[in-house]
C-alpha cells in the first residue's frame, strides 16, 4: 500500500525543501510530507541517495553543500515549506575543540538555515502563506558537555526561529523549532565512540548512561515520530502555532 493512503492530502500544491533530507530524520520528513501531496525537493550533500529518495517520492533532488555559505547569499527559493533539517555533531572538550570544526557547524547549523529563509521568504510573502520548520534539539534548550558548538548553533536557530516567527506573523508565515532527545540517526549512532572516549566509558554503556541519562522515556526518539510532528506543523490546524519551541525529548528538559 502507498504511504499517501496513510496520510490526509493537506499539502496538495505545495513545494516543500527538506535539508539534510537523504538520510535519518530529514529522509522520514520528506516522505511524510510527499505522503501529505507535497512535491518535495530533497537536499542534501549525498547525492546518490538524495537523488533515489526523489524518485521515491516523485521529487527532485538538490545536491548542495551547504557549508560553503557565501554561495547562498543570492539564492532565491520557490519553497512553501522549509525544513532546516541538516546537522553534523562533533564531541569534544572546549580546550580541544578544532576551531574549523566549531565554524563549519555554525555554518551549517546556523548561517545556512537563516540564508535559505532568507531566500524563501519573499515567495512565502507573495503567496501569504509560508511555513519554517527548524530541526533544533533538546540541545537547543538545555547544555550537555563536550558539545560547544552544536549548543550554540542550536541556541542561535532557537533565537532565529523567533524572529522569523514575528517578522511573517502577519503575512502568513509561521516559525517553529523541533526540540528532539536523542534520535535513532547515524548521526547519533556515529558519536558513540567519540563519546565513550571523553565520557572514560565503553562504547556499550553510551546510549543508557550518557544519550538517555536525563529522559524519563527510556528509549530513543525514532525518525517518524519527528516527520510526523512536522507534518501536523506544516498542515492546516498549526496555522496559530508560531514562535514555539515543541519538545520531543522524553521528559529531558523537565528537570
Amino acid at each position: 500500500m502507498s504511504q499517501k493512503l496513510d496520510r490526509p492530502q493537506n499539502l496538495e500544491g505545495r513545494r516543500a525543501l527538506v535539508t539534510g533530507g537523504a538520510s535519518g530524520i530529514g529522509a522520514a520528513c520528506v516522505r511524510e510530507l510527499a505522503a501529505r501531496g507535497a512535491h518535495v525537493t530533497v537536499a542534501d550533500v549525498a547525492a546518490g541517495p538524495a537523488e533515489t529518495l526523489a524518485a521515491e517520492v516523485g521529487g527532485e533532488a538538490w545536491v548542495v553543500d551547504l557549508s560553503d555559505t557565501r554561495a547562498l547569499d543570492g539564492l532565491a527559493l520557490d519553497a512553501d515549506i522549509l525544513v532546516n533539517n541538516a546537522g553534523i555533531q562533533r564531541v569534544n572538550p572546549i580546550e580541544d575543540f578544532d576551531p574549523e570544526d566549531f565554524r563549519l557547524i555554525h555554518r551549517i547549523m546556523l548561517e545556512a538555515p537563516f540564508l535559505l529563509v532568507r531566500a524563501a521568504l519573499p515567495g512565502m510573502y507573495a503567496k501569504g502563506w509560508g511555513r519554517v520548520v527548524n530541526l533544533s534539539s533538546v540541545h537547543g534548550l538545555v547544555a550537555s558537555p563536550f558539545k560547544s558548538a552544536y549548543v550554540s548553533a542550536k541556541h542561535g536557530l532557537e533565537g532565529l526561529s523567533k524572529v522569523i516567527a514575528l517578522e511573517g506573523g502577519e503575512r502568513g508565515v509561521t516559525s517553529v523549532c523541533i526540540n528532539p532527545g536523542y534520535v535513532r540517526t547515524p548521526l547519533v549512532e556515529k558519536q558513540i565512540a567519540a563519546q565513550a572516549k571523553v565520557h572514560g566509558i565503553p562504547e556499550s554503556e553510551v546510549v543508557a548512561k550518557v544519550m538517555l541519562a536525563e529522559s524519563a522515556v527510556k528509549r530513543l526518539v525514532e525518525p517518524e515520530e519527528v516527520a510526523s510532528l512536522v507534518g501536523w506543523l506544516t498542515g492546516p490546524d498549526a496555522a496559530m502555532v508560531s514562535g514555539a519551541s515543541w519538545t520531543m525529548d522524553g521528559g529531558w528538559s523537565a528537570r
